[in-house]
């Protein structure tokens, strides 16, 4: 027999309101959790939102303070240039001197711009990086050529003992910057007539390379060293400071080190010098393409070099050598190439935007272009594909230079059919000889 409750009775009531108030409360407090989870993803939703829209403006303006500082320095560069290699005349002893110093101040601010923009690279993960099989004797030896000038105005002695065996992977161009860098600071922090010394230890028992360069200069205190490595430390940052930099060097080439995965110590003592160890992993699991090719890496650096025979240095009658067409909107720029390439002895044709540049190859049929990518009316990428979709100019020889240099842009042009690619301020002996290579083919 089944007994029936009665929901009308005092206990009853009391159970079905407690178990209403239960189930109401319940409800209410899920409506407020789901509130408060739609408002946490739509707050979350913004806060992407805002950002990537912050990542986004951060790298336009990266690139356009690279292009607005790249296109005054090409002009600075390109004139000093054209004027120590005597293409506007002679010059006397204090002349050369005062133009070699321009020189120097405007490669300082480059390094300066391409530093700042490499650390933005890593830091965004768009940083070109391309292991091979180096030759750490070989990479030694470019990288203190590259600093050689430097150390003899301080009559620095640079000492170096090339190891045996010393074959390991890495980034070509990435490692003589680390190496550069290490010099420099140590080459700038060493009183005259100082010693810089740098040794490469191999250690195939422990599976890995060792980079040391050591000073006897003005030392690091124990604070300083734990804030080396960081962007924008200086050591020496009072009014007073002897020693120039931005304290970008040093953090770049702890980023560095750590995309090879290695990692950079130092060892101190004030007034008695210092000394920077890199170690590397002798075999890396990196993603090494055995097919690198040394012309694909970046270009901003100038440091890609054509080993070819370009032709005497000497003037030569202009239009002997060819007819060049030049798209360039900016006049300092063509005053810089055009003076420079004709008294080299080629034909100059000038056009100052993309649809002019078409009009003039039709015209005159150049035996090579020079193509800026930044122009009015049409840019110069779109003026590419233009001419590649031309048989009478799809097999011309098309060099595409821009004050671009950001991830991607050398690939966007050649992508586009440009043959090869210039960063600005360009160096016009590489340009020259680029230009004897296509004309070398030619023939």
């Amino acid at each position: 027999m089944i007994s029936r409750h009665n929901p009308a009775s005092p206990d009853h009531r009391d159970v079905w309101s407690g178990i209403m108030l239960d189930v109401t409360q319940r409800k209410h407090a899920e409506e407020i959790i789901g509130k408060y989870a739609t408002e946490l993803e739509q707050r979350v939703e913004e806060r992407t939102a805002e950002l990537t829209r912050a990542n986004r403006a951060k790298d336009e303006f990266l690139a356009n303070m690279s292009h607005e500082l790249r296109t005054p320095l090409n002009g600075i560069l390109g004139f000093s240039e054209t004027l120590l290699e005597g293409v506007r005349g002679p010059l006397n002893e204090r002349q050369s001197e005062a133009i070699e110093m321009i020189t120097s101040s405007g490669h300082h601010l480059l390094g300066l711009i391409n530093d700042i923009l490499d650390v933005s690279k890593i830091e965004a993960g768009k940083l070109d990086f391309h292991p091979e099989l180096l030759d750490a004797s070989e990479i030694c030896k470019a990288s203190l050529g590259l600093v050689q000038e430097m150390a003899a105005k301080k009559s620095i002695e640079l000492a170096f003992d090339p190891p045996v065996h010393s074959m390991f992977m890495g980034d070509p161009q990435r490692m003589k910057q680390i190496l550069v860098n290490l010099l420099t600071n140590s080459i700038k922090f060493t009183p005259e007539r100082g010693k810089v010394t740098m040794n490469v230890h191999p250690h195939a028992d422990q599976d890995h390379i060792q980079f040391s360069i050591t000073d006897n200069g003005i030392g690091i205190s124990p604070a300083d060293q734990e804030k080396l490595f960081k962007p924008f430390f200086q050591a020496d940052s009072s009014l007073t400071r002897q020693h120039e930099g931005s304290g970008l060097g040093l953090a770049l080439v702890h980023k560095l080190v750590s995309m090879h995965g290695g990692h950079v110590d130092v060892e101190s003592q004030p007034g008695k010098g210092s000394t920077f160890t890199v170690t590397l992993p002798w075999s890396q699991n990196m993603n090494i393409n055995q097919k690198t090719n040394p012309e694909s890496s970046d270009l901003s650096q100038g440091q890609k070099a054509i080993n070819i025979e370009s032709g005497a240095d000497s003037e030569t009658q202009a239009g002997q050598r060819g007819t060049i067409l030049m798209a360039e909107d900016k006049e300092t720029n063509v005053m810089v190439v055009r003076d420079y390439l004709e008294y080299r002895g080629y034909r100059m044709v000038i056009a100052y935007n993309g649809v002019e540049a078409l009009a003039k190859a039709e015209e005159v049929l150049p035996d090579v272009i020079l193509m800026d990518v930044q122009m009015p009316e049409m840019d110069g990428l779109e003026a590419i594909r233009r001419l590649r979709a031309n048989p009478r100019f799809s097999q011309v020889p098309i060099i595409a230079i821009t004050a671009l240099a950001m991830p991607g842009d050398r690939e966007r042009c050649l992508e586009a059919g440009a043959n090869e690619y210039l960063s600005k301020p360009i160096s016009l002996k590489m340009l020259k000889e680029m230009i004897g290579k296509f004309f070398t083919k030619q023939t």
